[in-house]
């Protein structure tokens, strides 16, 4: 997983950053039975999630659907938003065709309602946005009151495994090329240290949050003290 320097590509390599639409199907077979996605982060996401029998979950970067499809089978209402076109073809292809799925990005307002949900699962979403601010106070907004929020993230200390070098302490841009199932892809994500990441969610005022920090040894999934 080799560091790429921070900075726009050069004449010579326009490779888009986080372009899902363009590795979609590679990326849904890695995801599938991967260790960290298939064997950590998603089982870890539902036992935070608990008993959803009958909640109105909202999977905010639902990607190709596997979480989904997983909260549907316990009994929840879903609905999925996600920022790939082709990403959303292959959940629809996974929850059928009467599936309630979404194009859109958690960077800018949401199309639903106050209250419209019971639940909101983020899993391995926020990390990839430079502001944290405005799409907290949209996910606690379509939250019903006393809702819960369910997020995970990448754990900062994979940004200094990865930039030895670098400040952990720093908020800052990070790129790397990834490959997998043959196909190499350039990945761009936000760090922050942990505690700035705590410090966000803390202030979004949800009353339930839940959180889950990925490829690190964090112990038991657990609420966030309030």
């Amino acid at each position: 997983m080799p560091a790429v320097p921070e900075g726009p590509p050069g004449p010579a390599n326009q490779t888009v950053a986080n372009d899902y639409d363009s590795f979609a199907e590679a990326y849904a077979a890695e995801n599938e039975t991967s260790l960290a996605n298939a064997y950590y982060e998603r089982p870890a996401i539902l036992a935070l999630a608990g008993d959803v029998a009958g909640h109105r979950v909202l999977d905010a970067g639902c990607g190709s659907g596997p979480l989904s499809a997983a909260l549907r089978d316990r009994g929840a209402i879903v609905t999925g938003i996600d920022s790939s076109a082709k990403m959303l073809e292959l959940a629809r292809q996974r929850l059928g065709a009467s599936a309630d799925l979404h194009l859109g990005d958690l960077g800018s307002p949401l199309s639903f309602p106050d209250g419209a949900f019971d639940d909101v699962v983020a899993s391995l979403v926020l990390h990839y946005l430079e502001d944290w601010a405005r799409p907290l106070a949209e996910l606690r907004r379509v939250l019903t009151p006393g809702g819960r929020l369910i997020v995970s993230v990448d754990h900062p200390v994979v940004f200094k495994l990865v930039n030895p070098g670098a400040d952990y302490f720093a908020t800052r841009q990070w790129s790397f090329e990834w490959t997998f199932g043959g196909h190499t892809a350039l990945m761009s994500f936000w760090h922050r240290p942990l505690h700035a990441m705590t410090g966000r969610l803390h202030h979004s005022r949800v009353p339930d949050l839940r959180h889950q920090r990925t490829t690190a040894r964090s112990g038991c999934p657990r609420p966030i003290p309030r």
